[in-house]
């Protein structure tokens, strides 16, 4: 494993230019904020990538939770995108030691994006974030099946 230090403001300038020559990326609270939001709006959306803060020593609670955060302007109108949600719940089951249902996971996430059919606004689809969900459980359930 190669390990690299980097100073904020270049690897963020890293991150535009080439964001597939990094894995991993560890950061401080304030420059990881910085690091997620702008690797999400690289992604397509702020609705997509998920955090996981971990304790490796399991000695204290680790936190997965959506890179958003709450998104004050649009709660209560049903389309905040629930994608980093189930990503989040993905790299908890993966943490647990339940990989397989990590992945199962995922995969429904991946092909309900993939087929681009139910899609909340920040990703240019009309759907609401109830129809997105049932999306991914439909996809989950028939990949379990």
């Amino acid at each position: 494993m190669k390990v690299q230090h980097y100073h904020a403001d270049g690897l963020l300038a890293m991150l535009v230019r080439d964001p597939l020559r990094f894995d991993v990326i560890v950061a401080s609270n304030l420059f990881g904020d910085m690091i997620t939001d702008l690797t999400g709006a690289l992604q397509g959306s702020l609705g997509l990538p998920a955090s996981a803060n971990l304790n490796p020593e399991r000695n204290a609670p680790s936190l997965f939770e959506p890179v958003h955060g709450s998104a004050p302007d649009i709660a209560g109108k049903g389309i905040a995108n629930p994608m980093a949600t189930f990503w989040a719940v993905s790299l908890l089951l993966e943490f647990l030691g339940q990989q397989m249902a990590a992945r199962l996971l995922m995969h429904a996430v991946e092909q309900v994006i993939g087929e681009g059919k139910i899609l909340t606004p920040d990703l240019g689809g009309v759907a609401t974030t109830g129809a997105v969900t049932e999306a991914v459980i439909q996809a989950l359930m028939q990949g379990h099946a």
